[in-house]
Formats: structure tokens, sequence, C-alpha cells
């Protein structure tokens, strides 16, 4: 198949350019903003938050144990136990900070990917759609016990699929962070990270400056409605955690000062912000992964971006696109309602791995005779 000439629109580098380009049947076109909506990070960032649709999908709630005893989510389609064979290619979603499974742009890439025959499951981690808090623990950055154990358990169950995962800003840098730390060993057969805020110093920063303080409040003020419905299992950690400040924090910042960094062992919430930054584990990942971001984005800053370790890594690439906001890409053949402009291109990305992975796993005879029939 010959490499897609990408359009100048749109930014395209990474050290597995050249072995992913083959996979995309849209880079060849120009990034084109719907009209007005894409005039500003910041409209096209509260358009799409508001106004995209949300697809209705019957989901059914798998609730995991982990083994700390917290329990995570899984939403899994109704139905596709019966309508789709063991062996379908399975991606999980991971949503960003405080998203869950009825998210629209969770709903639209399920439904994109569904379309295709795949197997879909949303990760909502601890609290989050309306999940539930089992133990004076949440979530964070950098905390690898929960997408671990949901990655067993989903391969533990499909054994014959090839499983993979995509996530959405802290779930972005979350699966980067999972990927270095699997290394080689990895059980994804591949994986999308986007608009991941990657270095959460610099965002820690960007959210505390101009408009962008609305969505630090807006965000703060979701973590206190997921904490205070949970207060009473911190009652007893009054000693640990800075309780009143938890459920009165009017900033990101804040409620990770009391709570987070100190659940999680830091030494302070500018020493969790800068442990936890998938930045720095790019140059680990063995797994194959498209990083998606907008130059624009007002919450996961462009200046972040690992580049030149993405660049040195063979199994990455990265795609900048000039507008898009933050979880916006109002554009493509679907906007300004229906589907952002990135989900055909991830699974342009999933398709083409899992096209090779199939090829992969065949028997040595297998892949002879199928290479003898490619020729003839």
């Amino acid at each position: 198949m010959s490499a897609t000439k990408p359009h100048p629109s749109l930014q395209l580098s990474g050290g597995g350019l050249d072995s992913f380009l083959p996979a995309f049947t849209t880079l060849n076109q120009p990034y084109r903003a719907y009209p007005i909506v894409g005039s500003n990070t910041h409209v096209e960032t509260i358009f799409a938050y508001f106004f995209r649709s949300t697809p209705d999908v019957s989901l059914r709630r798998e609730c995991l144990r982990t083994k700390d005893n917290g329990a995570v989510s899984l939403d899994w389609v109704v139905g596709d136990d019966y309508s789709l064979p063991p062996s379908s290619p399975t991606l999980i979603l991971l949503p960003g900070l405080t998203g869950g499974s009825g998210d629209s742009y969770i709903r639209h890439m399920l439904m994109s990917a569904r379309k295709k025959g795949w197997r879909v499951v949303v990760f909502n981690s601890r609290g989050c759609g309306h999940g539930p808090v089992t133990t004076p623990k949440f979530y964070s950055a950098s905390f690898m016990g929960d997408i671990s154990e949901v990655v067993d358990h989903v391969s533990s169950r499909y054994p014959d699929a090839n499983l993979y995962a995509a996530g959405w800003s802290l779930g972005g840098n979350l699966i980067v962070r999972y990927l270095a730390q699997e290394s080689a060993g990895c059980r994804l057969s591949g994986a999308v990270s986007l608009c991941n805020p990657f270095d959460l110093v610099a965002a820690d920063e960007d959210l505390r400056k101009g408009f962008s303080i609305v969505y630090d409040k807006i965000i703060a003020s979701t973590l206190r409605g997921i904490f205070k419905k949970h207060a009473l299992l911190f009652e007893e950690m009054s000693d640990e955690y800075n309780i009143p400040a938890a459920a009165n924090c009017r900033s990101i910042r804040e409620f990770d000062e009391a709570l987070t960094s100190v659940s999680f062992g830091f030494k302070s919430v500018d020493d969790y912000y800068l442990k936890s930054s998938s930045s720095d584990s790019i140059q680990h990942v063995r797994t194959p992964l498209l990083c998606i971001q907008a130059e624009n984005d007002p919450i996961a800053p462009a200046r972040g971006i690992p580049r030149e370790a993405i660049n040195a890594n063979s199994n990455c690439m990265l795609i900048v696109t000039p507008e898009g906001g933050h979880l916006g890409w109002v554009a493509g053949d679907d906007a300004p309602f229906g589907c952002p402009w990135t989900d055909p291109v991830v699974m342009d990305f999933l398709e083409y791995l899992e096209k090779i992975k199939s090829n992969y796993v065949l028997k040595p005879e297998e892949k002879t005779h199928t290479l003898q029939a490619n020729v003839n």
C-alpha cells in the first residue's frame, strides 16, 4: 500500500511515521475546523461539550473488584456477547478526568468502533460514570493498579481477541504510562492517546491563566461532587487527608493537594504532577502508539508534547491539528454535531494494526499460503 501524502495543515511526525502512515485514508485532506465554532479554542471546547450529540446505546455494567478492595465500573454494549465472536478485536476506552461512559466523545468512539465489528468496553474510574467508591481512595494520573487489572481482566475474558485501548486527556496520560510500565510485555496490541496533557506541570500552569480558569473551576466542582457523595469513607482519615479542603476545593490543584497527592504517597502536589506526567514515559513504549493533539488545546498545552521522544521512538506517531480545542475537533464530514474529526483517524490506525496482528498470528503454513495467494 502506498503511503498517504499528508496535507500541510497537519503536523505529522514520530519514529513510527513511515510504518504507520499507510494506515490512514483521510490525512491527505485539509483539516478544516467547522466555521465559527472552530474559530476559537474556547468556543470549540464549550460547543463540543454542550452541543455535540450523544449516541443512544444500551450498556451493561460490570463492577470489577480490585486487589485493594476498590471497584471500577466496566460498561459493555448490551448484546455484543451474542452478536460478536470471541475473537473480535476489543477496544478499551478511557475517558478524561471525571469523565465516563455517558460522555459524547466516548459514545461516538464506541459507535465508530462497533460499526467496524469491534467489541468495546468503557473503563470508568472509581466514582466516575456514577460508579461506586468502596475505599478511601480515588484515582490519579499515575496510579497503574486499576488499568493493569482491567487489561488483565478483559484479556482473560477474551483470550482469542487482540486488545487495544484509547484514552482522552487524563485517560491518555494513563495509557502512555501503562504502555511504558509494561514495555515489551504489554498485553495491548496498540493504543491511541488523545489530547493528553503529557506535562502536568505545564497543564497546571495553564489552567490557572485566563479563560482556562473557568475549566479549572468546572472540573473542580465535579471533583467536589464525587468526593462529597463518598465523604463518609474518609471520615476516619482526617489525620491523613485535608478533608475540608477537598470538600471545598475551587481548583483541581487544591483537590490534588488535599487528597490525591497524599493518598498516592507524593511529597506535594508539585511532586505529584512532576512524577505523574507521561512525557517521560514515551521512551519506554514498545507498543504501537498514535498520539493526537490540537495545537490550540487550552487544557493540554502543545508546549508539553514530548516531540523529541516521540520522534526517537519507532513505535510512536504524532498528529497535531491546527485547531481542535480540548475534546473538541469539531471538523470533518459529521461536524458540527456528529463524531469528532479524530474518530475515523483512530479507526484507520487500529484496523491497520489489527490486520497486521491477525496476519502475524497465523500459523507458519497459513502465512505462507496467504502470501502466495496475495502474490498470485
